[in-house]
């Protein structure tokens, strides 16, 4: 498949993920805690399960590396093209009842994200991109092209996480910079915002993983957008044991 193909896929399976999220929503779940104490649901599994079963059948021997398949001890290493999986990035604010979360299918070639979906259940968004050709959002059946903003005259939009990060180390940043206003996301909606030219920055403070980051990474790369590690380094993937380094998103950078 080419990259467009791979994007179509990616595309399908996170909007059937999406849909069967939204079902176990509407019907009622129970919240379980997995041995690092975050949270995980029905929804969590059964969305990883339809699209780890719809890449591997789409797909025969490709990687895939999923949230919840490496909380069961599942060990997979990096090779030079890898899917990333987050079936339902923003656990705790769905089960919370919380409309940000979102679901994440992402595609590595040596250790660039390159594909991205991004679906937005609550919403029934759906970002996707490919890197070095473009990225779009889809609303109601209706897809255009999304691009970064230039800085406003008025200062930074910054997206900033609800409930995780360092509030010193955001504060630095904050202070360091021609800020106009702070906005709060969940999830992995804060790079698409970005992505889509609402914002301009996410610095993010606290742990993330890979599958937290790739596919909606992968969007932003291709809306025109950037994310670097705090020493001004591209992030990367396959690193051990999936986990990133600080890092901030950026829009358009002048």
């Amino acid at each position: 498949m080419d990259d467009a193909s791979l994007l179509d896929l990616a595309t399908t399976l996170a909007e059937q993920a999406a849909a069967v999220i939204l079902e176990i929503r509407d019907r009622g779940f129970r919240v379980e805690r997995k041995a690092d104490d975050s949270v995980v649901t029905e929804a969590d599994k059964a969305a990883e399960a339809i699209i780890l079963a719809g890449l591997r059948r789409a797909l025969p021997g490709c990687t895939a590396v999923a949230e919840e398949e490496a909380a069961s001890g599942v060990v997979t290493g990096a090779v030079p093209e890898f899917w990333l999986v987050d079936p339902l990035d923003g656990t705790r604010e769905f089960s919370t009842g919380g409309d940000d979360f979102a679901v994440n299918v992402g595609l590595v070639r040596g250790g660039v994200p390159v594909v991205g979906a991004v679906a937005v259940p609550a919403t029934g968004e759906i970002f996707g991109g490919i890197a070095g050709i473009g990225a779009w959002r889809q609303k109601d059946g209706v897809r255009a092209p999304i691009r970064v903003r230039p800085c406003p005259p008025e200062g930074l939009t910054v997206v900033a996480s609800r409930r995780h990060g360092d509030a010193a180390l955001l504060q630095n940043f904050l202070d360091e910079r021609h800020v106009a206003r702070v906005v709060n996301f969940g999830s992995s909606l804060k790079f698409c915002r970005i992505a889509e030219g609402q914002a301009d920055a996410y610095p993010r403070f606290g742990r993330t993983m890979e599958w937290d980051t790739c596919a909606p990474h992968a969007v932003l790369l291709a809306a025109g957008g950037s994310v670097e590690t705090l020493d001004g380094q591209p992030l990367r993937y396959g690193k051990p044991g999936w986990e990133n380094p600080h890092f901030v998103c950026w829009g358009a950078r002048s």
